[in-house]
């Protein structure tokens, strides 16, 4: 890959060929002003282009004199496939002073790739819903036997099939189905979660269809809800989408849901609103695939207790009350328009079990998505959403926990926040003189909000420059327009009206950064509190699986710097994206796995942190940045230390 070096801050990088050099100096920590998130539009970024061979990055605002002299706006330039020297100039630098401040690394998370091949070669991958092609003997006088009992005592006698369970609603349709096509018919078959159990006939289809099994797997999260279409034989994702939860509007956290379902026909409500989020995601994937909805065979569900309780009309009343009671544990196979679904009549549902009131199916999924459960290594699963979730132990011993971070990791609590989509900021630097920003979003495009790895960066970042202190409170003195007040809530500025898609100005408010600080505190308190009862510290921890929607683009140090991760070797720490997703994918692909749930959910013991003394004590103490004790972060403290002597 081509170099690139930034002058006179003396740093290269080697990037990809077509990176933007904007993102190439982000990367190396080298800040250019640059407020419209890589649009061009506020023409702050100038480079000049000193050796090698870029491409684009000319533009009206660059003098037709400066454009010959190599000068560029750096969001618009890319590399071309050779080294090259970009010196930043003086409208753009900063003194030598600045330029020995110790720069936080920019450390991402490895990404975990689920290997579906090994399932394969180890066996494995015998989904739950198969298809078998039937040649059936024609009805005589002289074999005269019933349709159904035809259907049965072919599949026991040619394909060593038992303990076989026809339901009515296949047998209505099956007259007319076995002489479509002359008794040839392709069987689907759906496989007991246990060995030794039933197998249930659920679907009849004329001719060879065994080309065509699907499955979809989808999250219910409390605010968003993801769906995958599955292809049964390949393993593969055809399609997929994600939408907000339809149940947002009736509160953003499980408690006011709850609270809400408590309300006269409040139930009834709020499982209709999350059908017809899940409805809408399913035909869309359907859809996009191409897919005949009587081809889809199951689905696989997971969510929180509360999710799962309301999408099921189960009363989760007694969810958020002592002694925080669920209604179930283990929820039987299920038909989907039982559920309200959009499927066909024939298709098997499937809800991943519960451990706790406050630990629900999705973590279940995640613990069997990662692997956690098959490894000896000491690990600690983190999914860091609305609600977050941590399990700590291995193959042989799970302790797990719940805290109510609220949704500002999702773009929730925060004035422009919003999901990971074209437009929010996911990036952004400062520079440490003038305070004026550097923010590249998602597509390069005029920002419009802020996305949760954005949110992190941002307040990791200001409070290692001194823009705000460790209450998250902005330094009045700094002497910048960019840091103001407004309607008695003091703000930073990060883009002008006329730099942004939404023709206001986007800000970052004290009370963002105070949400922010009450999120991270719950999730780094929950963690502390799980470690501290089971006896152990995060030395003793061996690897950290971290799921979430924001996870993948995340600075590792920038969280730790905020305190929202307790201090880790990076390399540590592997990123595996929507973990609940991820495990509802894999049961849909394995029977072997849904065979294991049972034994992990029971093996899980979890830990009420409402009802533990010592929670409510480390959560007073991480309402900080990055926490009331320094010394829990020790590699910050002398990373601050110096970046302070430096200054």
């Amino acid at each position: 890959m081509p170099s690139v070096t930034f002058l006179p801050h003396e740093k290269s990088i080697t990037v990809p060929e077509g990176e933007s050099l904007l993102r190439a100096a982000m990367e190396a920590g080298v800040h250019i002003n640059a407020s419209c998130g890589g649009d061009g539009v506020c023409a702050k970024c100038r480079i000049l282009i000193e050796e090698g061979r870029v491409d684009g990055g000319l533009s009206d605002r660059i003098s037709a004199e400066d454009q010959a002299k190599g000068y560029r706006l750096a969001c618009q330039t890319v590399v071309a496939g050779e080294d090259v020297i970009i010196r930043v100039p003086v409208e753009s630098s900063i003194d030598a002073s600045v330029l020995k401040r110790q720069a936080t690394p920019r450390r991402a998370a490895r990404i975990h790739q689920p290997d579906f091949e090994s399932l394969k070669e180890q066996g494995l991958f015998v989904p739950p819903v198969e298809e078998v092609f039937l040649e059936l003997p024609e009805p005589s006088a002289a074999d005269n036997q019933p349709d159904a009992s035809r259907l049965v005592n072919f599949l026991t006698l040619n394909h060593d099939e038992h303990r076989l369970v026809v339901r009515l609603s296949l047998i209505q349709k099956l007259p007319d189905v076995l002489r479509e096509d002359n008794f040839r018919v392709t069987a689907t078959l759906a496989r007991p979660v246990q060995p030794g159990r039933k197998t249930h006939v659920i679907n009849v289809q004329p001719g060879d269809t065994t080309d065509r099994n699907y499955a979809i797997a989808m999250d219910i999260g409390t605010t968003t809800v993801y769906g995958q279409l599955i292809d049964l034989i390949s393993g593969e994702v055809l399609a997929e989408k994600g939408d907000f939860n339809g149940q947002i509007s009736y509160g953003e956290d499980v408690i006011t849901r709850i609270m809400a379902a408590e309300k006269p026909g409040g139930l009834d409500k709020l499982h209709e609103v999350v059908t017809a989020t899940m409805n809408k995601i399913i035909a869309s994937i359907v859809k996009q695939a191409g897919v005949r909805l009587d081809d889809v065979n199951a689905i696989t569900l997971a969510g929180n207790t509360t999710m799962t309780q309301l999408f099921l009309k189960v009363n989760p009343r007694y969810i958020r009350r002592s002694p925080y009671v669920p209604a179930s544990n283990i929820y039987p196979p299920l038909q989907a328009v039982e559920l309200g679904l959009d499927l066909g009549a024939h298709a098997a549902a499937l809800v991943y079990p519960q451990v706790s009131s406050y630990v629900g199916g999705d973590i279940v999924a995640g613990v069997m998505g990662s692997g956690m459960y098959r490894t000896e290594r000491l690990t600690l699963f983190m999914d860091i959403g609305t609600n977050a979730e941590i399990v700590i132990g291995n193959k042989d011993w799970m302790a797990c926990a719940a805290c109510s971070a609220g949704p500002a990791f999702e773009g929730g609590g925060i004035e422009f926040g919003m999901r990971a989509a074209r437009g929010a900021v996911e990036d952004f630097s400062i520079d440490p003189l003038t305070h004026e920003p550097m923010l590249l979003t998602i597509g390069n495009v005029r920002p419009k909000g802020i996305c949760g790895s954005g949110l992190i960066t941002m307040v990791a970042i200001m409070f290692e420059m001194g823009v705000i202190n460790n209450q998250g409170k902005f330094d009045r003195e700094l002497g910048t327009k960019r840091i103001r007040e407004r309607e008695g809530v003091w703000e930073y500025v990060l883009a002008w009206r006329d730099e942004t898609q939404i023709d206001r100005d986007i800000v970052l408010t004290e009370i963002d950064i105070e949400n922010l600080i009450r999120a991270k505190g719950a999730i780094y308190s929950g963690c502390m509190t799980l470690l501290e009862e089971v006896g152990m510290s995060m030395g003793d921890i061996e690897q950290v699986y971290l799921a979430g929607g924001f996870g993948s683009y995340v600075d590792l140090e920038k969280a730790t710097v905020i305190g929202l991760l307790p201090e880790t070797d990076p390399d540590k720490v592997t990123y595996i994206g929507n973990a609940s997703l991820l495990g509802a994918r894999m049961a849909a692909l394995t029977n072997r796995l849904r065979q294991d749930v049972v034994n992990v959910t029971r093996m899980m013991t979890n830990f009420e942190l409402s009802e533990t003394a010592s929670y409510m004590d480390h959560y007073v103490a991480a309402l900080f940045l990055p926490h009331t004790d320094l010394n829990q972060f020790p590699k910050l403290k002398v990373r601050l230390a110096s970046s302070r002597t430096n200054s």
